[in-house]
């Protein structure tokens, strides 16, 4: 499963969340962490929101996921990514 975390440096709950994801091994994880001080649309579209968390279909299609609390833990994360694995834009062939 492909993941893309919007974060920036320093932010300590995009630290904690990458962190976490990190550590799922229940599921195969692709983790692309995106800088959003780095892109100028990124920034004004997540500047107040981050930490964002999209899964990426194999077509590229964004779905996005739940916010999750600070405080989640990663059986509570891998749980909330679970049905994601059965999403995806090709189911339909």
């Amino acid at each position: 499963m492909n993941l893309i975390l919007y974060s920036k440096p320093g932010c300590h709950l995009c630290e904690g969340l990458e962190e976490k994801l990190r550590a799922v091994t229940a599921l195969d994880l692709k983790l692309d962490v995106r800088d959003i001080t780095q892109d100028s649309a990124a920034f004004q579209s997540y500047q107040y929101e981050i930490p964002v968390l999209y899964v990426q279909t194999d077509s590229g299609k964004l779905l996005p996921t739940p916010r999750q609390s600070p405080r989640a833990s990663i059986a509570q994360i891998t749980q909330m990514l679970q049905p994601f694995m059965l999403q995806t834009d090709d189911a339909t062939t």
